[in-house]
């Protein structure tokens, strides 16, 4: 092979390995670009699904509203869930994955997102370190609390006179999302006394059709998900319970987002719309839209 033919060789293979990168971007990029692009989770109402053909959920809102104060356009990116966050962040925020290709360019990744919806604002699993030492999400920053998440259970009082406690599902049946913290908790809790009425469902909404349909009783999942269920469904049998989970560890969690540890510039601008949307109670109100409670994040409760 000839000098020309060999540097031509290495410039086409620097190439394609540079091109074959997925990049997120600069706060000037997005801004020069006239659109930023925000990462929601699939099918998964009431944060983010397709209805009618159309995003819908309470993060796609808050993406527009994002867009909308920083002057872009508001683009989708859609997150099919991998086996943890880590890799959703890897996947999504800072890396992208080798088995997403472009389909008009074979070597290039697909696009990843700008700004990551509903990762966990939590400084101890921001700052969670892996057997040698390593911080394990150094590659991102994770920011913006915009809601507190928190278990929840309904029940069908026609079944069920309250929800006290959760001794109850010793004597009646109740579903949970399969491998989920309900269903860890339900099958372990008081010695497994509850594991033989724990039913478990692809998701909240089939558990939901199985307490509609007489299968179970009630159904324990996160609050938005119990509260977007009840209000669609309309029907006033179902209550929301008012008990405690002992025993269970953490039962809220604040909800924030993420983007690549270089582009802390566009985290501030995106953290500074999502903060005054919280302060104003904008947030609460596209809460309000879907039918959810809405519980401001404990990193605003805490400021005087």
């Amino acid at each position: 092979m000839s000098k020309l033919s060999a540097s031509n060789a290495i410039i086409f293979t620097c190439a394609s390995l540079l091109s074959s990168l997925a990049q997120a971007r600069y706060y000037d990029d997005v801004i020069d670009s006239g659109y930023i692009r925000v990462g929601f989770y699939r099918d998964f109402p009431p944060y983010s699904y397709m209805e009618n053909g159309k995003a819908v959920g309470v993060d796609v809102e808050v993406g527009k509203k994002i867009a909308e104060k920083l002057g872009v356009e508001f683009r989708e990116h859609w997150i099919t869930p991998d086996e943890n966050l880590e890799d959703d962040l890897r996947n999504n925020v800072w890396k992208g994955h080798y088995l997403d290709k472009d389909e008009e360019n074979a070597l290039a990744l697909k696009t990843i997102a700008d700004v990551m919806m509903r990762v966990p604002y939590d400084r101890e699993y921001s700052y969670m370190q892996d057997s040698t030492g390593a911080v394990i999400n150094e590659m991102v920053v994770m920011f913006g609390p915009y809601q507190r998440e928190s278990w929840k259970v309904v029940y069908d009082s026609e079944k069920l006179d309250n929800v006290s406690t959760v001794a109850v599902f010793q004597y009646h049946p109740v579903g949970v999302e399969v491998d989920s913290l309900p269903a860890f908790y339900l099958t372990s809790a008081f010695g497994g006394r509850m594991r033989d009425k724990t039913h478990h469902y692809t998701n909240a909404r089939e558990a939901f059709k199985g307490m509609e349909s007489g299968e179970v009783d009630a159904v324990m999942a996160m609050r938005a998900e119990v509260d977007w269920l009840v209000s669609k469904s309309g029907d006033k049998k179902f209550k929301l319970g008012v008990n405690g989970y002992p025993n269970m560890g953490k039962q809220k969690w604040d909800i924030g987002m993420a983007v690549k540890h270089t582009y802390r510039q566009l985290g501030y601008a995106v953290g500074d719309v999502v903060e005054a949307m919280v302060r104003s109670g904008e947030m609460e109100q596209v809460y309000s839209k879907y039918g959810l409670s809405y519980e401001m994040p404990a990193f605003y409760q805490d400021v005087k």
